[in-house]
């Protein structure tokens, strides 16, 4: 996506790559026709905004050739230039400017009703700014609006504080505040939210102090006193009024039962030496923080294969006391040759999963997500490893705010601009000094074998350069081949030079080069070959099936392979069955795929590995959902074996594993061209991620997949993908974009032309409709939704209907009508077998039945949906069922029943992390059913229900 950037230097950016947009002078005329976005501006304006005074037909001239060159540098983007009478017209959706963006989220900010809300929304609209509008380009009239967008910004900051000091939040505004009181000091508006929030964080003194030295500068600067309304707050602080004290916070919706995080991988077993760098960091990293002291950070830095890794992980492990909050720990792929760098935000949401907050429970603006995260690490000794970093901008979102973490980075390249920000302590790490390598390398081979030839030793060790990963090689190739002497080994890595080019920036020596390519060299065609196209593969590791379709091989004969490059430290299992190797390894490994092996190599490799993963996953999504409505897949290509799953649990075990490295697929089926196979396992991806609440993952996947159908020009895949995509808004309550890709979806030849697709997007819009509370309406697209599959004869698909709608008349009070409706829907489900539909329509009558106060049989059906959701494996809706039966039994006044059941859902809720919503309504009724007599008695005959299970009602 295309993006324009002016509340910082002009850029534009099209998937993070920026587009060239010429000389400061060129730059300037997009900047004003970009001020007045899809308006026309006349040619004079542009002339005046651009050079002033100067309209000379020799600026005329040059403005046309400007505009002719940015045409060009835009339009590959989607972006047009365009003469209309009124003058020149530049054709972009606002979404993609951030100055647009930024005034969109103020506004609504500005209308919240709810603070919370608004100051989430002030935000994620000031984060958008990054320095100086448009900073670097000069002319009068830029000069004006970039002090019109400053006042813009700081109008902003100031409703923001208003909102932080609303909510309780004055301790985050005192150093801003401070700060820009400093700037600013006749602002009384600032000087009013300085005062409360000092006076609000126990600061009176001070605050008086302030006000004192306010007052003294407006007499002497403007010969005038404060304003009523400052005077005012004055006195109420003289006074310590009550009024000024804080209002409560709420509370953060986080897991209770959630154990502290231990990421940490297990410490490297054979760590040799580095005893003055670990005192490095035992002095920069366990220094006592002072009172509003910085986060403690620290990053290691050096070449690959190093040891970075290593020395992080033994460092932490030794430390393991000093964290008793916890550590957190993840590789951020800065240097992964075949992907690109770990996505900071998706790193984070990981974090606050493991910290205890509940996947549907976390934003989905990261602005939000990083403000939650700091929130949960504040006061907390927590030590937070970030390995493999690629930039300060990749980092920087992942640090926290409060002095007792301690943050662990570690990187290739140098990371100054951290230092600069966040005064990061740097330790370069450099390569082993000699003494410290030999004891490596006899570590692995045993001291003996060293000693009868020592300057043999010495010299391999001296092309070994002090890394550990190259002497970590060569002691595997000597381990592993009897034959392999020292003297032959040290000949072969005098006589090779080979380049690593595609890892050339200067962090990886020639000595590495030549190490990996004397190991490469020793394998045999067969090895060398898998070697080759392991490195194809998208994703962070390898299972064995998709090895098997990678390369084409029998399984027994590549687990033979395998060993060998395993033996020869080319290859890592990680896992039983699953492989991987170190990025420098899988860098040179494709190096020789474009250099020595045959094009058609590389590329029949990777067409098998997506199919495998295409094939797989969209078989084993027929197991999940058997009912939903199947897509067409070419056959996969010669020597690609998806694998035979043949049960729901297998299909769910299988999702489990493999969904890291599908999503990865999603990416590199993108970028390689491969569009079919990305929509695909995009699809097929979608109902596991559902069920696991992960709902943003859904939305980003479904973006790819979009913009690959498009690329297709099938109208089909476009409609699934809109459809899918408006799914996951739905589920994060963003209603309005919701409804704009579900008008998409009706748009399309596929839907307009065809029922079932147009059933399916009504359906979709009855659930839109329903979140939003507007009953009827939801009710008027369900009912169109079971019209439509009826005359197209999809009886699955009219039962789904028939339940959904049978659930809205029960939501519009009309029990009678929603158990006739369920009953047509369930006759049909069990006519064809589908299970995960009756679970959801059994559910639903239990619903009704109970509003009608027929209690024999809403435990009936609750309990016929208990049993089929626990066949499947649904534990969230499991969990429901029991939740709804326990209302039940309350009802019917059977306490000790209902409190059993209740106590079950709410052990299955903690266990699979459900939203702080439903942990609440357990609760509360768990209270209410403890505070109950034993013999109980009829009570709540129609207690207001739960939401019947979702992929059996709607999804």
């Amino acid at each position: 996506m295309v993006k324009f950037c002016l509340l910082s230097a002009l850029e534009v950016r099209n998937e993070g790559h920026r587009v060239p947009l010429g000389h400061p002078q060129q730059q300037s005329v997009l900047a004003a026709l970009l001020i007045d976005a899809n308006y026309p501006v006349p040619a004079d304006q542009l002339l005046h905004r651009v050079w002033g005074g100067d309209g000379t037909a020799r600026a005329q001239t040059t403005l046309y050739a400007y505009i002719s060159r940015l045409r060009r540098a835009l339009s590959p983007h989607g972006t047009r230039i365009v003469r209309r009478s009124g003058g020149y017209v530049l054709e972009v959706d606002e979404a993609v400017v951030d100055l647009y963006r930024f005034r969109r989220l103020i506004r609504q900010a500005a209308e919240a009703t709810d603070d919370h809300a608004a100051r989430a929304l002030f935000e994620q609209g000031l984060g958008l700014w990054h320095g100086e509008p448009l900073s670097g380009l000069k002319s009068p009239w830029l000069d004006t609006v970039r002090a019109q967008l400053e006042a813009e910004r700081w109008a902003a900051q100031l409703d923001h504080t208003d909102v932080m000091l609303r909510t309780g939040r004055h301790s985050e505004c005192l150093a801003p505040l401070t700060a820009r009181a400093d700037a600013h000091p006749l602002d009384e508006r600032l000087a009013a939210q300085l005062l409360l929030a000092l006076y609000r964080s126990g600061r009176p003194t001070d605050a008086l102090h302030h006000y004192q030295g306010l007052r003294l500068l407006l007499s002497e600067e403007l010969g005038s006193d404060p304003e009523p309304a400052l005077r005012e707050l004055h006195q109420q602080i003289l006074n310590s009024d009550p009024q000024l004290a804080p209002p409560a916070r709420a509370p953060l919706s986080v897991a209770r039962t959630t154990p502290v995080p231990r990421q940490l991988p297990a410490p490297p077993p054979l760590f040799t030496g580095r005893g003055s760098e670990l005192a490095q960091l035992d002095k920069l990293l366990t220094t006592e923080s002072e009172p509003g002291g910085a986060v403690l950070v620290s990053a290691i830095c050096g070449t690959g294969g190093v040891g970075k890794t290593w020395i992080a992980l033994h460092w932490a492990h030794g430390r393991y006391e000093q964290f008793p909050d916890g550590q957190l720990c993840a590789d951020l792929q800065g240097f992964t040759p075949a992907g690109e760098p770990a996505d900071p935000h998706v790193v984070m949401r990981g974090f606050l999963e493991a910290l205890g907050v509940s996947s549907a429970d976390i934003p989905t603006d990261p602005q939000a997500n990083a403000a939650l995260y700091r929130s949960l690490t504040t006061g907390k000794r927590i030590l937070i490893l970030l390995d493999n970093a690629h930039s300060t901008e990749q980092v920087l979102p992942l640090l926290p705010g409060s002095p007792t973490c301690t943050v662990l980075i570690t990187s290739r390249r140098q990371l100054p601009a951290l230092t600069a920000s966040h005064g990061a302590a740097q330790l370069t790490l450099e390569t082993l000094a000699p003494a410290e390598a030999h004891d490596l390398l006899a570590r692995r081979l045993g001291a003996e074998q060293l000693t009868d030839d020592p300057d043999t030793v010495t010299e391999i060790l001296q092309y070994c350069g002090g890394l550990p990963l190259a002497i970590s090689v060569l002691a595997a190739r000597l381990t592993t081949s009897p034959m392999l002497t020292l003297t032959a080994l040290a000949a072969e890595l005098h006589q090779t030079a080979t380049r690593l080019d595609a890892l050339d920036t200067g962090e990886t020596s020639a000595d590495v080069r030549t190490v990996f390519a004397s190991s490469y060299l020793a394998l045999d065609d067969d090895c060398a070959r898998v070697f080759r196209q392991l490195a194809q593969a998208p994703g962070p590791d390898l299972a064995l099936p998709a090895a098997t379709s990678l390369t084409a091989q029998p399984p027994a004969r590549l687990r033979t392979w395998l060993r060998r490059l395993q033996a020869h430290h080319l290859v890592q299992e990680r896992s039983p069955g699953r492989f991987s190797c170190h990025d420098l390894l899988r860098a040179y490994a494709l190096e020789l795929a474009q250099t020595v092996a045959p094009a058609a190599e590389g590329r029949a490799a990777l067409t098998r590995v997506l199919d495998h993963y295409a094939h797989t996953a969209y078989a084993a999504d027929r197991l999940l959902l058997p009912h939903r409505d199947p897509i067409p897949l070419a056959p996969p290509a010669h020597g690609a074996l998806p694998e035979e799953l043949t049960t729901h649990d297998r299909a769910m075990e299988w999702f489990t594993n493999e969904h890291p490295v599908l999503t990865a697929t999603v990416d590199h089926s993108v970028r390689t061209g491969q569009d079919a196979r990305a929509w695909q396992t995009a699809w097929a991806l979608t109902t596991y991620l559902a069920r696991r609440g992960r709902w943003a993952d859904i939305a980003d996947l479904h973006t790819l997949s979009l913009a690959a159908a498009v690329r297709l020009g099938d109208p089909a895949a476009q409609v699934e993908s809109h459809r899918s995509l408006a799914w996951a808004l739905t589920e994060t309550g963003r209603y309005a974009e919701a409804h704009r890709e579900l008008a998409h979806a009706l748009s399309l030849p596929e839907t307009t032309g065809s029922l079932v697709p147009r059933a399916h997007t009504h359906l979709a819009l009855g659930w839109l409709y329903e979140r939003e509370d507007d009953r009827a309406a939801a009710l008027r697209h369900d009912q169109s939704a079971v019209d439509l599959f009826t005359s197209a004869g999809h009886l699955a698909g009219r039962a789904r209907a028939l339940n959904a709608v049978a659930w809205d008349h029960a939501q519009n009070g009309d029990h009678a009508t929603s158990v006739h409706r369920g009953q047509e829907a369930l006759a049909i489900q069990q006519e064809l077998g589908d299970s995960r539909g009756q679970a959801g329509t059994w559910d639903t009558l239990g619903y009704a039945y109970h509003q009608l106060g027929d209690h024999t049989n809403a435990i009936d059906g609750y309990e016929r949906s208990l049993e089929l959701n626990r066949a499947l494996g649904h534990r969230y809706n499991e969990a429901e069922n029991l939740f709804h039966l326990g209302q039940t039994h309350q009802a019917t006044g059977t306490v000790e029943v209902a409190r059993e059941v209740v106590r079950q859902a709410l052990d299955i809720y903690l266990e699979v992390r459900a939203p702080e919503s439903d942990l609440e309504q357990v609760r509360a009724l768990l209270a209410e059913l403890d505070a109950a007599p034993a013999d109980g008695g009829a009570f709540n005959q129609t207690a207001e229900l739960h939401m019947p299970g979702r992929w059996g009602g709607r999804l």
